[in-house]
């Protein structure tokens, strides 16, 4: 569907190019533009379509063949001067396994095609290498081994694992009352997602820390504070059954004491609270908007910091 849509736009307008050029030359009124087929017309409905099969896709068609996770990059030349083609993104896998729900849901596969799917990711991940219960950033996909995002990055990412944790658990609801073979997934997921040692991540202090590394430890040192994509990490280490932060962790640590709240405004825009960026821009990048979002509905979210509805209409 890709090609043959934007294929047609392509080569329609290559040859409009030529016509154009031929006219100029001859002087006469020449076109080629009724001899080549109009791409289709798209209403809102075909175009929302296209555009969630083709994210679908990327998630499906191009997962890693080992795992069944979604790799970091996919290069269509299939040319990878890093030899990275085999690698595993931990947080893009969260957001790929709600992808293939909508891919059921939308009729693209089958359920029991996503169920053979999760099946085959959940037993990875279980043998995948884990630090503390926490993926690393990215895998080796042939093998499950942590490669390395940075020298010292070789271990636990709790962020990455926070994206794939959310997703797993989206995967958890649409199959808990299913049929004995669902409720198995359920069980796996469960187990997985009950692993991860959110409090531990705390180093014993009021903050949760990105990384964890056994060769370097804490050397990362990246305490994470609101506000940016990061807030579903701590709601899920808040309501862990097994690894629960205490509620100081969340306003020590994310909410800085208080001062996560901003009394500033663009464009007549309340901002809602403060997003710490470290360069001359005051509102953080959009995918901030995203990714905590796609496990949590904004919609009637409050704490005493502030409405996180009005936050992500305001950045948006």
């Amino acid at each position: 569907m890709r090609l043959s849509f934007f294929g047609s736009i392509a080569i329609g307008g290559l040859l409009l190019l030529s016509s154009c050029q031929n006219s100029s030359a001859t002087g006469k009124e020449e076109t080629s533009v009724d001899k080549v087929q109009a791409p289709p017309v798209l209403n809102g409905d075909s175009l929302l379509t296209l555009v969630q099969k083709q994210t679908f896709n990327y998630f499906w068609e191009g997962a890693e063949p080992t795992s069944g996770l979604a790799r970091e990059r996919i290069h269509m030349d299939n040319i990878y001067p890093q030899n990275d083609q085999d690698v595993v993104t931990t947080g893009g896998s969260g957001f790929g396994l709600m992808a293939i729900l909508v891919g059921v849901e939308r009729g693209f596969i089958s359920r029991e095609q996503a169920l053979e799917r999760y099946e085959r990711i959940m037993d990875y991940l279980a043998k995948a290498d884990r630090f503390h219960g926490a993926w690393p950033h990215w895998i080796k996909g042939p093998t499950g081994k942590v490669q390395p995002f940075s020298k010292k990055d070789n271990g636990g990412d709790l962020v990455e694992t926070a994206f794939l944790v959310q997703g797993m658990i989206a995967v958890r609801e649409y199959f808990r009352d299913g049929n004995e073979r669902e409720k198995e997934l359920v069980r796996k997921i469960d187990e997985l997602w009950k692993g991860v040692e959110w409090d531990w991540y705390t180093h014993g202090q009021d903050v949760l820390y990105w990384h964890w590394s056994p060769e370097y430890q804490w050397q990362m040192n990246f305490p994470v504070g609101g506000y940016n994509e990061c807030l579903i990490m701590y709601v899920l280490a808040a309501s862990s059954p097994t690894h629960a932060i205490d509620a100081e962790v969340y306003h020590k640590g994310w909410a800085r004491n208080d001062s996560i709240i901003s009394e500033e405004s663009y464009y007549d825009l309340p901002l809602v609270l403060n997003h710490y960026e470290h360069d001359e821009a005051a509102v953080g990048p959009l995918f901030w908007a995203h990714y905590s979002y796609l496990g949590l509905n904004p919609k009637g979210l409050k704490d005493r910091y502030g409405d996180y509805w009005e936050l992500n209409r305001n950045h948006a």
